[in-house]
This record gives structure tokens, sequence and C-alpha cells, in this order.
């Protein structure tokens, strides 16, 4: 059976969500009632070539190919190929029966690859949507560059399961502190510190002020050039937030996160 119908199969308890990492920011969060959401899917080698001098070429397998991709909200996090990839959107043959959710220029992308304009919803910090039993608010990012001046991050509710928190690609600042007010009983966080995102001590320092339970790395896995050992965060997590557990995901293996 392929990955999909796994997850598709796959029982969540009350109170609990399920969550599966394919790689990069990219993953499938799963209700006790059945509904998929996704974030940041990158399922192609599309950034291979993109930046002169660097090796971009993917390291984490395919896990899921786009045709074989079907969930029911589909969400991204800012315009960035390894976030919102052209060739992932392209390629999916469930088009008819998602969601699609991201900022302006993430939008844009949808409507370039034949998504349909009635499944298209834009959305920014501080707006709030929701869809079935999933609640998504959108948050505050710091964009790293000025290709893309609209980055995000959201701040996931699902039914009377955890809440769940992604940073998005984000740069440091003490605006993210402001996530706490949302309670987040998971953080998961870019650790990578190229390219301006967040440091691993930077992202400590986050999870620090906000307060999670547990805290997940996240963007440090899938291009040679744009590695970090996620230890490096285990061990500042333990100096700067002791009381935040952490837990490292496997490529594809379910992990649940229920709310106590």
């Amino acid at each position: 059976m392929s990955l999909m119908t796994d997850i598709r199969a796959y029982p969540v308890a009350k109170n609990s969500v399920a969550l599966w990492w394919l790689g990069q920011s990219g993953y499938i969060f799963k209700t006790h009632e059945g509904t998929l959401t996704s974030v940041d899917m990158y399922l192609t080698d599309s950034c291979n070539g993109i930046a002169p001098g660097m090796n971009m070429a993917r390291k984490v397998p395919v896990l899921i190919a786009p045709e074989e991709l079907d969930v029911d909200i589909f969400t991204c996090t800012h315009n960035h190929q390894d976030h919102t990839d052209p060739l992932t959107i392209r390629g999916l043959r469930n088009k008819d029966t998602m969601r699609f959710i991201g900022p302006h220029p993430s939008c844009g992308v949808f409507r370039a690859e034949n998504i349909e304009e009635g499944r298209i919803t834009p959305t920014w910090p501080q707006n709030i949507l929701e869809i079935s039993d999933v609640r998504i608010t959108g948050t505050f990012a710091l964009p790293t560059d000025d290709t893309d001046l609209n980055h995000m991050g959201y701040l996931y509710e699902f039914g009377s399961g955890p809440k769940i928190y992604i940073t998005g690609d984000t740069d440091f600042s003490e605006l993210l502190f402001a996530n706490e007010k949302h309670k987040p009983e998971v953080v998961i966080t870019v650790i990578n510190g190229g390219f301006n995102n967040l440091s691993h001590w930077e992202a400590a320092e986050v999870c620090s002020r906000i307060k999670p339970k547990l805290a997940i790395p996240s963007h440090y896995d899938m291009f040679p050039d744009n590695s970090i050992d996620p230890k490096q965060f285990r061990a500042t997590l333990h100096l700067r937030a002791p009381d935040v557990a952490y837990q490292e995901l496997v490529h594809g293996r379910p992990y649940v996160f229920e709310r106590s």
C-alpha cells in the first residue's frame, strides 16, 4: 500500500492529531474526524539547479507523488519554491476536491496551475478560516529576503485535538513571541539558520517564550547546502526552555500528539 493510503486509513483517537513529516516544512495532519490538512508540500526535485553554485538537489525521497496526494486542505506559508511548489501543484489529480489556502503570491501560483478560483482562499496574519473541524489562524512571520514579502505561519486547531503552531520560514523577531497568546501545545519551527531563517538558538528562544509542551525541528533536512544537525536545537532547547519536550520526527512515519 502507498503512504497516502496508509494515512487515509490511519485511526486517530479523540483529543489527538496525527502528523506525518514529508521533508523540509511539509506535513500532513489528520484529525479524529478524518480531515487531512497539508502544509508546504514539496513533492518534486524542482529546486535542483535554481540557485547557481549551490547544491539544492533533493536528499529526502519523495514519499508521496503529487498525483497521489489526497488531502482536504492544502496550505502554503509563502511563495518560495520549496513551500509553494508549482510542479507539485501541477501534478495533483484531486484539485477539484481540495481547498487551497495561502498568502496572495501562493494563490497566484495556484491560479497559474489551473486551480479553480472557487477553491482558492487567500489568507494573512490574524485571519481565521474554519473548514470542517479545522480552524486555521494566520500568524506573523518575518520575510527572509525580498523575493517574497508575504511570509506567514499558521496556528492549526484540530477539533477537540491540540493546537499546533508552524512558524513557516521566518527571520527572528520578538513579534513571534505573540503566539504565546494562542497557547499552542506543539511548535514546529525552522532551525536551519541559513537564508535568514531562525537559527537553532533563536528557535529555542522562541519556544522559551511561547511555552508549548513540545517542540519539533523542521526545515533542516532537504538540501545539502541548507542543512543542520537537529541535535543542536535539542541542546539549545534544553538550555533555553527546559520544560519544553523535544521530538524529532522520522520522514513518513506517523506521530500522534494527544491533548492532555
